[in-house]
Formats: C-alpha cells, structure tokens, sequence
C-alpha cells in the first residue's frame, strides 16, 4: 500500500493511525529482553522467531527472564516440526520419518535440514537449525524434559495424520488433529509456567483448560485460512459438518454455493467457542503478569477474527485478518488484567451475536452459545460494564464498527493529525 493508498484508507478510518501511533507511548513492557550477554546462537535464534512470526516475537520478547529462552526455543522446535509436516513436497514416507524421529534431532549437534522446498516461507529455520540445537542443549534438564517430550508427542500425531490431512471425517478427528498440533503446544506451556512457579499447580489438574486454549487459537486459524489452503490443496475442516452444507468440500469456494459456505463456517465457529470459557478460566490462573500478557494477546486476536469471519464471504475468496489498528488496540486491551481481557471477549462475542438474524440456519444455536458466553464473563468476572473495567491509560473497547463521525468538530484536529503522523512515520521508516 502506497503513500496515497494509506491517506485514504486512514481518512475513512483516523482511529487505526492513532492506535498504531498510541501502541508504543501506552504499553509498558513488564520485561525487556537483554541482548548484552547473549550468545552469537542466542541472537540467531532470536532472528529466526522474528523471521518466523513477529507476533509471537513480541509477547516471547516480554516473558520473564526465566522463561524466555526455554519458550523460545520450544516455539523454534515445534515450527520446524509444523515446517516439515506443512510441506506438500515431502515424500509421505520421508515426512513421517522426519516427524517421528525429530525429538532425537533437537539433541543432535549440528543438526540441520535442507530438504524443505523454497517456497516454504520457515525454510530458514531448518537451514540453521543448529542454532536451535545449541541453545536446547543449554536449557535446564527440567525444561528440556519438557519440550523433548511434547516433540515427540507431536512428531508421532502429525506423523500418524500425514496421510489423512483432507481425510478428517468428524469433529472428533478435527479435535485429534487439533490436539496433535496445538493441544500438546499448551501442555507443554502449561508445564513450563507451572515447574518455572509462574504458573498456578491448579492448571495441570485440569487439561481441559490448557487443551481448549491452544484448540480456540488452532481452530480460529483453521477457519480464517480455509481459503490459502484450499489454494494449497488441504483442507482441514472435518466432513460432518461441510457435508451438511455441500457435496463437495470444493463447492464452498464457488460462488453459486456461497450461502451454503457461509453456513458452514458458521457452524465452524459455533464449534471454536465452545472453548472460550475454559480459556478465561485458564488466563485467571496464571500469576505472572508477562505470562498473562504472553497467553492473552493470542486469546483477543482469536475472538476478533472469529468475528471478521462470521457471515463474511471474503473468507472464501482470499484471505482476511484484522488490521494493524485493531491489533494494537487488542494489544493494549490485553496486557491488563482480567477483566480487561473478558470485556475484550464479551464485546467481540456480543458483535458476532448481533450479526445473527432468525433467518440464519444456526441462529438458535449461536444465539444460545453468546448468551452462556456473556452470563459466564457477566457473572465470573463482573466486566458486564465493560467501561468499568478498562484501567487509567488504557483503551476503551468500543461495541462498535470503527467509523469516524464526520460532524464532530474534533475530528478535523486530533485524527487528522494522527493520520499525518503516521504517515510520517511510514515515509522515515521507509
């Protein structure tokens, strides 16, 4: 997006400059990462996570001292795992032995993998894999216990889906599937909040808990890239519920069928919420403020595009994502406490409810799933008021489309000033 593109795209929305502009002033890490003292291996890791997701670079970046390298790390080794089973260029039979025996490669000096076909966007990371060798030799006994036993874990799920990827036949296979390559990610998090005493005893107790918050994030990308992979020839939603909809998974993307596709992923994101109580639960259970920061932010970036989805056929057609704007307004909204991160919920939640109408299939069903949702937030967290709970200095969650209103005389000052800010900025950065 050019110079122009962005002034015109900021004048209909002046409160997406102002939230990226306001991101950096109003968040006050709880934690910054020390570069002083880091091995040259250290640093390359660091590199390679931002090359790999600069979201997750961010909340890693924050996390207590005592965390940071082991979750690093244990994200490096799982998205070199998630690497070799994404690519479709992988011979079946060398994929699988990849995937089983990758728990031995992360003790391996010097192991490294070429393999990987070039468009695969990570392929850096198996190219300089020693790195991450290195550093996991270097973690405490505990912590590699830890990730060594959730790689092999997952190694050997993925390994037994390799050949049932466009084969999930019910939601009970879509939630397998889930847990192999999501589920076991929040167990070991869990673990290593838990062993660090970041983290409460009480969430190992109960692995429902850490299962639906790592199937909520799962199944929210699930749905918002059914589009890249059916471009890709995958498909990950389960055939009980698009073959209520279609004959073919493939009728989904044309347009002739595309009420029938809407239905479908309403039906999908019916079944993602079903996790969103257990992952509130969740969040009030951890005791460290970097860590809550570190499990909310993905948790508000899930429920907001579970609301971009709903009803939207754009799904079906590319892909879509939240702005940047709104990212950094959920950032803000998510590195508070508890009631911040409920409303943050209960707004998003009460969006895709009104979106409903009598005339929709699955209009009872989502009706009903929202209202447990808002009793539960309502009740447990008392963020019913959701202007009661936003903290001095932070943003207020507003229950409405962004969309400035031209008659206010305030208008022409403040967000036209924050549009030319931030395209100042743009054109430094540039």
């Amino acid at each position: 997006m050019n110079t122009v593109s962005k002034a015109a795209y900021l004048a209909v929305r002046p409160r997406e400059g102002r939230w990226i502009l306001q991101w950096k002033p109003l968040h006050t890490p709880v934690h910054r990462r020390s570069t002083g003292n880091e091995t040259p291996t250290q640093a390359n890791c660091f590199r390679l996570l931002e090359a790999t997701s600069r979201s997750f670079t961010l909340v890693i970046k924050e996390l207590h001292p005592e965390l940071l390298f082991p979750v690093c790390i244990f994200y490096l080794v799982l998205r070199g795992l998630d690497t070799i089973e994404d690519d479709t260029s992988i011979p079946v039979k060398t994929k699988e032995s990849l995937l089983r025996k990758f728990e031995n490669y992360i003790e391996e000096d010097g192991w490294m993998y070429s393999g990987i076909h070039e468009r695969e966007k990570d392929r850096d990371l198996l190219l300089q894999f020693d790195s991450v060798v290195a550093e996991f030799r270097r973690m405490k006994p505990a912590y590699q216990t830890i990730v060594k036993e959730i790689t092999r874990k997952m190694g050997n799920g993925m390994a037994d889906f390799a050949c049932k990827v466009n084969d999930l036949r019910t939601v009970a296979d879509y939630d397998l599937y889930c847990y192999y390559v999501a589920g076991l990610v929040g167990e070991g998090l869990t673990r290593l909040f838990v062993i660090s005493a970041l983290g409460s005893p009480g969430l190992l107790r109960d692995a429902n808990l850490h299962r639906s918050m790592a199937l909520f994030l799962q199944k929210t990308n699930i749905i918002r890239d059914v589009h890249e992979d059916h471009v890709d020839g995958r498909y990950f939603w389960p055939r009980e519920i698009w073959s209520k909809h279609v004959n073919s998974f493939d009728d989904l993307f044309k347009l002739e069928y595309r009420q029938q596709a809407l239905e479908c992923s309403e039906e999908m994101i019916l079944n993602a919420l079903s996790h969103v109580e257990d992952c509130l639960v969740y969040l009030s259970c951890l005791n460290e403020q970097s860590v809550f920061n570190f499990c909310a932010i993905p948790q508000t970036m899930a429920i907001a595009t579970l609301e971009l989805c709903f009803q939207n056929p754009a799904m079906f057609e590319g892909n879509v994502k939240i702005s940047k704007g709104e990212t950094c307004r959920l950032m803000l909204q998510s590195t508070g406490d508890l009631r911040e991160v409920s409303a943050v919920f209960r707004v998003y939640v009460g969006r895709i409810q009104n979106k409903c109408s009598p005339a929709d299939r699955h209009f009872f069903e989502i009706r009903t799933a929202c209202d447990k949702i808002i009793r539960f937030i309502e009740t447990t967290f008392n963020s019913s008021d959701t202007k009661a709970v936003s903290a001095p200095g932070k943003a207020k969650l507003e229950p409405t489309n962004d969309r400035p209103s031209f008659n206010s005389a305030g208008w022409a000052v403040s967000n036209v000033i924050a549009i030319v800010l931030y395209l100042f900025l743009f054109i430094v950065d540039a």
